[in-house]
């Protein structure tokens, strides 16, 4: 009964349309109350929705920034290659973990990049690559050779740097070389400044004269540098000898016969590349640091501009060689850096070396070559093996032929490279170890100077030193800031090598 009320209503409604509002049907008050009613309770329930989600959000900022602050405190200082590099006090005075602690003096900064080493990628032989040295000009890069990885750049240095750089040596003085060669076709000479007898220097090691080599006297003396009788080689030999007596000590008469193979390596080995380099020429050592002459400070950091090597490691690197090649002079087919071994520690790291080492060797990572003349014939570098498919120290000797031997046979290397003024070569030492460091010796950066036929030849030589040891080298690097924050007026701490008492910084 009430819907047919209802129906009519409407009815009476739509066909009343125009009549005015006061004139039409309202709904009963109790149905509007009920549809108010439904309306509140759909907003309330929407406004909790709203709220929860509102504070779920703020939670989630507040606990974001709490990790954040936890995580990312003031106490820990990241290196560029993502390790923690430093470590200082936090707030509460308890130091914050870390897994290389560094001194509070290290400014990370300064030392973080060193623990990667940038490479140039050779691409290919003959490919050219446009370098930025110097203000408003571009030099040419270019690759002539992937074993070694080896660059030749023209123009690098001008017509006037090759001369003030030659006029500093002269000025400074040259020296002969130490390691000399007696006339063609005689035995290698290649001996210390005094020539002693076995059994003086049985005498000379043996330090409380019980007339026994015990292990601990060798080693005592095997940090000396002036002589050539206990170089690395000739260490391993004694020290292999000793190791196989039963008593472990060795007598005048057991050294003799040990001392004699370490002496003559090519007894015994046959081919094997000789240890003693050989070479006749005059060479003096620069400054390039503060203070040192504009020329020489600029092309050190022409260096830096061109390895893209952290400064730190050329900074810390040797002074610049300069280099006479006279007529007839010349040197053999060497490497400039060392392979690493147990026995050894680097000679430019002595700071932070290991000390029970036996001996020091050059830890040279790179080599730059700069060409300070032209010569009319003769002078080549040269470089025997680069490029060969595989290096065999057997097939440095065969029928007789020396290709160490750059007075024979300089002629037959793979490579070789007319000296012309200006021109710097590049190479690496050194492979990389896969992780952006030092890797093993590169066999193939054997290289030499070939004899001078007509003309003078100077180069001049600035090696990168860097320690396999990445963590030695880092080690080196703090203990020099250290010392230099504790000196502020010293210009150089760099005293590695056994060169560095033998010049005066111009």
């Amino acid at each position: 009964m009430e819907d047919e009320q209802e129906s009519i209503i409407e009815q009476e409604e739509y066909e009343d349309g125009d009549k005015p509002l006061s004139t039409r049907y309202r709904p009963p008050f109790r149905t509007a109350r009920m549809q108010i009613q439904r309306s509140n309770v759909c907003s309330r329930a929407y406004f909790v929705v709203v709220m929860v989600f509102f504070h779920v959000y703020i939670l989630n900022v507040i606990g974001l920034l709490l990790y954040v602050h936890y995580n990312n405190g003031p106490g820990e200082l990241v290196s560029a290659d993502g390790d923690t590099s430093a470590a200082s006090v936090s707030q509460g005075g308890t130091p914050l973990p870390s897994p290389t602690p560094v001194s509070e003096e290290l400014h990370v900064e300064d030392h973080s990049q060193s623990f990667s080493l940038p490479r140039i990628e050779g691409i290919r032989v003959g490919h050219v690559q446009q370098v930025s040295l110097v203000p408003d000009r571009m030099h040419e890069m270019k690759t002539i050779s992937l074993k070694p990885l080896l660059f030749e750049i023209p123009g690098f240095l001008s017509e006037e740097e090759c001369r003030v750089v030659v006029q500093l040596a002269q000025l400074k003085g040259l020296m002969e070389s130490q390691t000399t060669t007696t006339s063609q076709g005689q035995e290698e000479s290649n001996q210390p400044l005094l020539s002693l007898s076995t059994e003086e220097v049985f005498s000379l090691l043996d330090l409380n004269q019980d007339r026994l080599l015990q292990k601990q006297e060798i080693e005592s003396h095997s940090r000396s540098r002036d002589g050539t009788w206990l170089n690395p080689d000739n260490l391993r030999q004694i020290l292999t000898g000793l190791e196989a007596c039963p008593t472990g000590m060795l007598t005048l008469e057991d050294f003799r016969r040990v001392y004699d193979i370490s002496q003559h390596p090519g007894r015994q080995r046959r081919g094997k590349l000789r240890s003693r380099f050989k070479q006749r020429s005059k060479h003096t050592w620069l400054y390039q640091g503060q203070g040192s002459h504009h020329v020489l400070h600029t092309l050190r950091n022409r260096v830096t501009s061109l390895t893209r090597l952290p400064s730190t490691l050329v900074e810390l690197s040797e002074p610049l060689q300069v280099i006479r090649y006279e007529h007839g002079d010349f040197s053999n087919a060497h490497h400039d850096s060392s392979p690493s071994h147990s026995e050894t520690t680097c000679a430019h790291t002595r700071l932070a070396g290991n000390t029970s080492a036996l001996t020091e060797v050059s830890c040279r990572y790179l080599t730059m070559l700069f060409y300070l003349s032209s010569v009319e014939e003769g002078g080549e570098t040269t470089f025997p093996v680069a490029d060969n498919r595989t290096y065999d120290e057997q097939a440095l000797v065969q029928e007789g032929v020396d290709l160490i031997d750059t007075q024979e046979t300089c002629g037959r290397g793979n490579l070789r490279i007319k000296p012309t003024a200006g021109t710097a070569l590049l190479w690496y030492n050194h492979l990389s170890d896969g992780r952006g460091w030092m890797g093993e010796l590169d066999e193939y950066s054997l290289h030499g100077d070939c004899p001078i036929r007509h003309g003078v030849k100077w180069v001049a030589n600035n090696w990168v030193n860097v320690d396999p040891d990445s963590q030695r080298q880092a080690r080196y690097q703090r203990l020099v800031a250290q010392r230099k924050q504790a000196k502020p007026g010293m210009e150089e701490h760099y005293q590695p090598l056994s060169h560095s008492n033998l010049h005066q910084d111009l």
